[in-house]
């Protein structure tokens, strides 16, 4: 299915039918700036669930871009699935969204667009877990828009092909949201 939404609110409700009828275990994914964290922060607050953002696990802890060895990665995405009944998982690596899709209830890919994704970067609040402080976040914001612009163009794990196909073969519950408003709205 693939339909547009006037609000992070909007969709986070409908996702409750959901949980109404057994466990919710959603899987979010996208470019970076898409809203997969906003969406996601405010899905596990509505509905009580726990969040892993890949980014947290990929990343080695207090140093930036160093990635964690492969096998702790999946190890660590491994454990949290594992451990707990209801989740919503958020990234862009499409290697551990393609190991988590067959543990989610829903998989939402989040898709508003290149001109979206570079707004919500520039508007980024400091993020903490990421970065010593906002100084150090601002200076590598040039490397993130350039990524960014290139999801399109790439074909790694982290790409739009790689998105769409992970998206098109998922056999389960799926919805992709490209409407602008969707991260606007969440602003």
């Amino acid at each position: 299915m693939r339909e547009t939404f006037n609000g992070i609110q909007e969709a986070v409700s409908q996702l409750g039918l959901m949980k109404a009828s057994g466990r919710m275990r959603v899987l979010v994914f996208g470019n970076s700036g898409s809203g997969k964290s906003t969406y996601a922060k405010a899905l596990a607050a509505q509905h009580g669930l726990a969040h892993l953002d890949l980014d947290s696990i990929v990343w080695e802890p207090g140093k930036i871009a160093v990635p964690r060895d492969p096998q702790s990665v999946s190890a660590s995405l491994d454990a949290f699935i594992a451990s707990l009944a209801e989740w919503v998982i958020e990234g862009c690596y499409g290697e551990l969204v393609e190991d988590a899709a067959p543990h989610c209830t829903q998989l939402v890919f989040l898709n508003p667009g290149l001109e979206t994704c570079q707004a919500n970067n520039r508007r980024r609040p400091w993020e903490p877990h990421k970065y010593a402080s906002m100084e150090q976040q601002d200076a590598m914001l040039a490397n993130l828009q350039s990524w960014v612009a290139d999801y399109y163009s790439r074909d790694d794990a982290w790409s739009y092909q790689a998105h769409r196909r992970i998206f098109d073969a998922h056999r389960g519950v799926k919805v992709e949201y490209t409407d602008a408003s969707q991260t606007a709205s969440a602003a």
